[in-house]
């Protein structure tokens, strides 16, 4: 008898626990500060979401990896020009993808008040970089009048001081703090396993370091970024970034003559897939599945143009491109750890990025890991 009785105490705590387990999250009412500083009243979790950004996706996904579409009713289209390797792998496994509505940029006057508000978002979702925009246009106002809160993240603009804000921000609004933990965690872990070697290593000479920001897209050469963004990452990663002693700002031009009076050891090029924008140009096409041979080629023609035909980097070939959209996603250590490879690669012998990203696809993204975001001008040895 008493067997039976435990029995079915055990059969109901399983119920229980199923039944719990099953129950949405309530919701609740609250204040949450954006990254712009602004205090923003609203129901969490949120259930209809219009992203700003596209790729902010790479945010959304994580948190909702087993439904990564699943809050988004409508998206600004610049995943699907700026990074379509990106959105063809999300396409493959999610074909409702192309039936999103889609805008324009804010700062481009291309984004819709009508058509947001006809979606019936419970939050529009922005980048910090939008906010004058939105301020010029009255959007946060507009919406608001009709109980549409406006919620700022930013992965771009000051990304060293605003990602990991932000992951916790979304994971609160989406009622997934716990994942956006992890994720912090597993960020903060990775970040450390260089700096922390850096920090070890005592007085490391440092290499001067040119980044050459989407070199091809246009002819104009060459924009950088200074202190912040992939330049915090140069120095991050030990090496001395030529745009944080130039540009007041995040992002700027160095000029041809500049670059040749300075010299740099190492040159980085940021690339992707551009075809939307410059098509046959002469842009390193780096992201998921892209085709190294192609880059490298591409590479190495950029390597002959007048600032760096005669550098030091080309001399000793430390040429190298990197996917460009490391700059605008929560992933930058991934990048961080790449180039602290190739600045460090004595210190770094078993430090593998491409295994790191592996991992974060495995852990937290609902698409599988495509190797290609990385290129050198001559392959290693």
């Amino acid at each position: 008898m008493e067997g039976g009785y435990r029995a079915l105490a055990c059969l109901v705590a399983f119920c229980l626990a199923v039944l719990l387990a099953a129950t949405p999250v309530a919701a609740e009412q609250i204040t949450v500060t954006d990254i712009a500083g602004r205090p923003v009243r609203l129901t969490v979790p949120v259930q209809r979401v219009v992203l700003g950004e596209g790729r902010h996706l790479h945010l959304v996904a994580a948190l909702d990896r087993d439904a990564p579409l699943g809050r988004i009713v409508g998206w600004r289209d610049d995943l699907i020009k700026s990074d379509p390797d990106t959105y063809r792998a999300y396409l493959s496994r999610y074909p409702e993808i192309a039936r999103l509505p889609q805008f324009g940029g804010l700062n481009e006057g291309g984004f819709s008040i009508e058509k947001a508000i006809a979606l019936k978002p419970d939050l529009v979702l922005l980048n910090f970089e939008a906010r004058s925009a939105g301020e010029e246009t009255g959007l946060v106002e507009k919406l608001a009048a009709l109980d549409i809160p406006v919620v700022y993240i930013d992965l771009r603009y000051s990304p060293s001081q605003n990602t990991e804000p932000s992951m916790r921000l979304l994971g609160r609004l989406f009622g997934k703090s716990e994942i956006a933990e992890e994720l912090v965690a597993f960020r903060a872990a990775q970040i450390a396993r260089v700096t922390e070697r850096l920090a070890k290593a005592g007085d490391l000479a440092r290499p001067l370091v040119m980044i050459d920001r989407i070199p091809g897209y246009s002819d104009e050469c060459c924009m950088s970024f200074g202190p912040e963004n992939f330049g915090k990452v140069v120095e991050m990663a030990g090496g001395r970034n030529l745009g944080s002693e130039l540009l007041p700002g995040t992002f700027g031009t160095i000029s041809p003559e500049t670059i040749v009076a300075r010299d740099p050891d190492v040159v980085i090029a940021t690339g992707g897939n551009w075809d939307a924008f410059a098509p046959g140009g002469n842009w390193v096409g780096l992201g998921p599945g892209a085709d190294l041979a192609e880059a490298r080629r591409k590479l190495a023609n950029l390597a002959r143009r007048p600032a760096f035909i005669n550098s030091r980097a080309v001399r000793s070939h430390r040429f190298y491109g990197i996917w460009h959209q490391f700059y605008n996603s929560p992933y930058q250590f991934i990048a961080l750890q790449q180039i602290a490879r190739w600045l460090h690669p004595k210190l770094f012998t078993d430090l593998d990025p491409d295994t790191t990203l592996r991992e974060l696809h495995e852990r937290f993204l609902p698409v599988p890991f495509q190797p290609g975001y990385w290129v050198e001008l001559l392959a290693r040895r």
